[in-house]
């Protein structure tokens, strides 16, 4: 269709476009080959696209010179039309009227296209196309002009799944939608101390609480950088954070400590992830036991001031055992538990 489509524009038009086009794309294919070390299979296209190109450049060079070599219209063809002389009818007792002169009709001269006035026209044409989209390109999701932030990824939601009921029976559940829309902000990595990193995957999904029959909604969001992950949650049960803290045993390098977050009660907890090993090499897809995985760091806040029951858990970890300072936890917590707008618990 495309090729149709190009075959119908004049061929001052045509030609250019298809020669701009093929050295465009031979020299990036060729520089991506070369420099970047991509192998000699994008060599070989992109030579094509410049041969090809070559080809359209010697056929534009022979049209030029034939148009040159065509004579000019000599005064003959350019004189006008002179009408054979009539003869007279004969001689009859009724007058003859003659007949009527044609006047001299002068032959309008055909005016041929400028050549170099559409291949002009059509590399202008080209730039404009081009320009526009590299302008596209540099602007932000919002549509202003580029500041220099990274973009996040986008959020993967289980928007096919129906929602477990323990969410329609909750008044003001969240849903992992709206975790991931919260956490996942532009500002995330300056939180985290790594500015230069983007989001490389991000996620919400519509959980339920563990050991509860299905009865306790805990929506997550997580977001995956290339130093940490973070993972953030809400669990509607009856639990309170003076409650957990009671429950909770420490003893892996950093103490829990009690503190207050946006004026509700919260809680900095240490643990590890499990470690979970596949074993995909004996071809039967067995996995093997569940180990202990990297520290992670967790900040627990109540729902409200009064901690009358349920939090959100923000959680951070790295592969490489790293943590950020407690500090980054409150502040993406400050930042992000207001911006959760179907939290109805959220108002002290």
């Amino acid at each position: 269709m495309l090729g149709f489509l190009v075959r119908l524009l004049p061929f001052w038009i045509r030609e250019p476009l298809i020669i701009l086009v093929g050295t465009v794309f031979g020299v990036r294919i060729l520089f991506m080959a070369l420099v970047d070390g991509e192998g000699w299979v994008p060599a070989v296209i992109g030579a094509v696209f410049l041969l090809g190109a070559a080809l359209r450049v010697r056929v534009v060079v022979h049209a030029l010179r034939a148009r040159r070599r065509r004579p000019p219209a000599t005064e003959a063809e350019l004189a006008p039309v002179t009408p054979a002389p009539v003869t007279p009818a004969p001689v009859t007792p009724a007058p003859v009227t003659p007949a009527p002169v044609t006047p001299a009709v002068r032959r309008p001269v055909e005016r041929k296209p400028n050549a170099f006035a559409q291949a002009s026209f059509a590399i202008g044409l080209f730039a404009v196309i081009g320009g526009a989209l590299w302008i596209e390109g540099k602007l932000p999701e919002d549509g202003t002009a580029a500041t220099g932030a990274s973009r996040p990824a986008a959020c993967r939601l289980d928007e096919d799944e129906e929602l477990p009921s323990a969410y329609r029976s909750t008044p003001g559940a969240v849903t992992g939608a709206d975790l991931c829309r919260a956490l996942n902000r532009t500002e995330l990595p300056e939180l985290l101390g790594t500015p230069a990193e983007r989001s490389v995957y991000a996620s919400g999904t519509d959980s339920t609480a563990p050991l509860t029959d299905r009865k306790v909604a805990q929506p997550e969001a997580r977001v995956e950088f290339e130093t940490y992950t973070v993972e953030l949650s809400a669990t509607y049960n009856k639990l309170t954070v003076a409650q957990y803290a009671k429950l909770t045993t420490y003893g892996d390098g950093r103490e829990a400590r009690k503190l207050t977050v946006l004026g509700r009660p919260a809680l900095l907890t240490s643990d590890h992830m499990m470690k979970i090993q596949f074993d995909l090499g004996s071809g039967e897809g067995a996995s093997g036991p569940v180990g202990q995985g990297p520290l992670a760091r967790t900040l627990t806040v109540a729902f409200d001031g009064k901690d009358r029951g349920g939090s959100y858990d923000l959680t951070v970890w790295s592969e490489s055992g790293l943590l950020p300072h407690d500090s980054a936890l409150v502040d993406i917590a400050e930042a992000v538990l207001p911006r959760i707008t179907r939290g109805a618990r959220d108002q002290d």
